[in-house]
């Protein structure tokens, strides 16, 4: 019986840690410091390198269904629509316009999301450090310029869509 025991534990914990390699569930992380976010941005700063990346994301945590990540942007990105969840902003650091409702331009399905190069129309709003923002989903939204390099958190919150959809 021990035997048993110990090898149903044995193929639990491998097929945990299988999961958590291919993509399975977050990790919950429930606290991260000041000193942590700092940690971030600046290992973030390091991997742009003088790239001026469009995105460098990292998780700062994570309880599921929810994650807000560290989102580092250098320079401008691709354009996004989110068909099932709102995303709030904070910025942390920098400045940017960002664009929101409109059409996307190039418009691909990426999963449950909506990509695009660009947004044509939609409402320009200037955002700076300390700025919060909220996009409603199925609301294209886009970093159409990035004054300074950009830092924010980003905070995906699953929102019900309607049935038909």
């Amino acid at each position: 019986m021990r035997a048993f025991l110990t090898a149903v534990a044995v193929t639990i914990l491998t097929a945990a840690l299988f999961a958590q390699q291919k993509g399975g569930p977050a990790a919950t992380v429930t606290y991260k410091s000041a000193a942590d976010v700092a940690a971030m941005i600046a290992k973030a700063k390091a991997q742009n390198d003088g790239k001026a990346a469009a995105l460098i994301s990292q998780t700062i945590l994570s309880l599921a269904p929810y994650k807000a990540s560290l989102e580092y942007r250098a320079s401008v990105g691709t354009a996004a629509i989110h068909v099932k969840e709102a995303e709030m902003f904070y910025v942390i650091d920098g400045s940017a316009t960002l664009i929101t409702g409109g059409k996307l331009v190039g418009e691909t399905k990426n999963g449950d999301n909506l990509t695009g190069s660009a947004i044509e129309g939609g409402t320009p709003q200037a955002v700076a450090k300390g700025d919060f923002i909220i996009v409603p989903e199925n609301t294209g939204h886009w970093f159409s310029e990035i004054k300074s390099t950009l830092v924010l958190m980003s905070f995906h919150v699953p929102r019900p869509v309607p049935a038909g959809q």
